[in-house]
């Protein structure tokens, strides 16, 4: 995911920079991620049939899903570290190689433990996958164009959220949770083919040229982007996570389903928005998916007794969360330039962290203070998020500023 190294675009002119994107190598990407993120979560739409199936309880059956986000928490930064040189195309392949064989084997065994280990191979390829996709992305394009190449191979991970897990489910309800995964490895196989063919090679990083982690984590504005990551998905996570008792809470447990495709139907939108004017709005779309997330969490705190201002804080929630990822890695790929790889993995790092705090907190808050601390929590999270995005000079500042020269180039 080196920028440094045949940074396409780098030296081309305006008109060139107009040039249609490469929709083929993007389109690739952007299944490469609906890939691991479908991995990742299928198994929570068919946890009674694996634990059927496994002889095991739900309880042990959901640490699936728990194993496969460790891989992924441990393995992004070594291992994008330890894979710096490496040509990017044969380390994409053999990221996506690994769900192939994770899926094959969650399959085919009937043993719990092997399942588990396969799971967390799973979870490695998905944070080497993470660490590589965002800076893949931003290779193929002109500099004009690496936010819009981002958001385009990001669109993966919400559409496998909102569309793929609820296809999977009901797939494996009708042939068989083993017959989701097995169809899941086929499609991690075509992908490989289509990878190979259409998605072009690049160099890994010179040994002479590469940063050891420490650097890259002290570079102006890398730790202004992870802490706003950091911030701004463990806001995220500690209400998603536990969206259910919230919205019971509100009279609206019947319509929990509704609630989140409101919330899935949005973050499209998000998403939508972000690539077409990421470009050019890097700080202005990150302030206001803040401040916007920020609005729709006191609606939820203020407003749960109606139905109608759940919907639209849902609305507003999905529309500041979908883009959010595109934002950040496309901040931090800028922020980073030859060190885009160990700074995705650190996003990659942050992120996940940022998951399992919200689990964490998320479950200690609604156990000891109920849903209404839910909405205090999240707005003091946002504003410290908002405040370094705001005050930073380099993480988010500085690309406002190349951004808007580029634009008045043009």
């Amino acid at each position: 995911m080196t920028i440094a190294n045949t940074r396409i675009g780098a030296d081309r002119n305006d008109g060139e920079d107009a040039a249609p994107l490469p929709l083929g190598s993007l389109f690739a990407l952007a299944l490469a991620a609906f890939v691991t993120i479908l991995t990742e979560a299928l198994p929570a739409g068919l946890l009674p049939q694996i634990s059927e199936g496994l002889a095991v309880s739900q309880a042990l059956a959901g640490q699936l899903v728990t194993v496969y986000a460790l891989g992924s928490l441990l393995a992004a930064i070594p291992l994008t570290a330890a894979t710096q040189g490496m040509r990017r195309r044969p380390l994409l392949l053999l990221a996506i190689a690994g769900f192939a064989i994770a899926n094959t084997v969650t399959t085919l065994s009937t043993s719990y433990g092997l399942t588990i280990i396969a799971r967390l191979l799973g979870g490695v390829s998905a944070g080497l996958l993470w660490a590589l996709l965002a800076g893949y992305a931003a290779r193929l394009v002109p500099e004009r164009q690496k936010g819009r190449a981002i958001a385009i191979a990001m669109v993966g991970a919400p559409l496998a959220l909102s569309l793929g897990v609820p296809a999977g489910t009901l797939l494996g309800n009708l042939i068989g949770w083993r017959m989701s995964f097995a169809i899941m490895s086929v499609f991690a196989i075509a992908l490989m083919v289509w990878v190979r063919l259409k998605v072009p090679d690049f160099t890994g990083q010179p040994r002479a040229t590469r940063l050891e982690l420490g650097r890259v984590f002290a570079m102006p504005g890398v730790r202004s982007v992870l802490f706003v990551v950091l911030t701004f998905v463990l806001a995220h996570n500690i209400l998603y996570t536990y969206i259910a008792p919230f919205l019971a809470a509100s009279g609206l447990a019947e319509r929990t389903d509704l609630v989140l495709l409101v919330f899935g139907v949005a973050s499209l939108l998000g998403i939508w928005i972000v690539g077409v004017l990421i470009d050019r709005h890097l700080r202005a779309l990150t302030l206001a998916s803040t401040v916007l997330f920020a609005i729709a969490a006191l609606m939820l705190g203020m407003m749960r007794d109606m139905p109608v201002a759940i919907y639209v804080a849902m609305a507003a929630w999905g529309i500041a969360f979908g883009g959010a990822g595109t934002l950040f890695q496309t901040a931090i790929v800028k922020t980073a330039a030859q060190a885009a790889d160990l700074a995705q993995s650190m996003l990659v790092t942050a992120w996940n962290v940022a998951i399992a705090g919200g689990g964490i907190i998320g479950g200690a808050m609604l156990n000891h203070l109920g849903v209404v601390a839910f909405a205090p929590a999240l707005t003091v999270l946002l504003l410290l998020a908002l405040a370094v995005a705001w005050s930073s000079q380099h993480g988010f500042a500085a690309h406002a500023k190349r951004d808007a020269a580029a634009a008045a180039v043009t």
